[in-house]
């Protein structure tokens, strides 16, 4: 398998989930917004120019959530995903895919409003509205997450995809977690597994 990979980004995903498994791939790092992503061999792996992609033989793959459920079906064994039927599968399906519905929306709103755009073309209205949203999108999670370890049981791909939300609010978009003391717990825990602390340093 290869990643393509930048820091900061959604790769980091699926660096985290191949170091948790024990996978063996190869890598191709970028520099989020370097000219190399735009040109046109790139963009016949990932048509928007972005990451990750994953390259498996002749599949390719460019959405991080596609990537990490390709990745637990054909490569895991049945290990970081409950059994359909289990108690914990619908908990493990809702959280899997919650991040990029839910929690990814308004962060990427910060993201350019206060990162990417230059200060003459912000709006500060739109980064109000975001972190309120933020916020409301992190208050069913920290939840769900009273008395839990992990979202689905024990630790699985779901804590990949939302745990990884949860880091980047914090963390990159600095949203307030003063009320969020699960979450707190949650995130911290995360950043101590040394496969997640691999895969952000690559």
């Amino acid at each position: 398998m290869k990643l393509y990979y930048a820091q900061n980004s959604r790769a980091v995903r699926i660096a985290w989930l191949l170091e948790e498994l024990g996978l063996e791939y190869e890598i191709e790092k970028f520099t989020l917004g370097e000219r190399a992503m735009r040109e046109d061999n790139y963009k016949s792996i990932h048509p928007m120019g972005r990451v990750p992609a994953l390259e498996d033989g002749d599949v390719t793959l460019f959405e991080s959530g596609a990537i990490v459920q390709y990745i637990l079906a054909l490569h895991a064994d049945g290990r970081m995903a409950p059994e359909p039927g289990s108690k914990e599968f619908s908990n493990y399906l809702q959280w899997l895919h919650y991040c990029e519905g839910m929690i990814m929306p308004p962060i990427n709103t910060i993201v350019v409003e206060t990162i990417l755009l230059p200060p003459e073309r912000r709006t500060e209205l739109n980064v109000k509205r975001a972190t309120k949203l933020l916020g409301q999108m992190l208050s069913a999670v920290e939840a769900h997450m009273e008395n839990r370890d992990f979202l689905a049981g024990d630790f699985s791909g779901a804590d990949i995809m939302t745990g990884h939300s949860v880091i980047v609010s914090r963390n990159l978009v600095k949203a307030d977690f003063s009320a969020f003391p699960n979450l707190t717990r949650y995130a911290d825990g995360l950043l101590q597994r040394p496969a997640l602390q691999k895969a952000m340093s690559l």
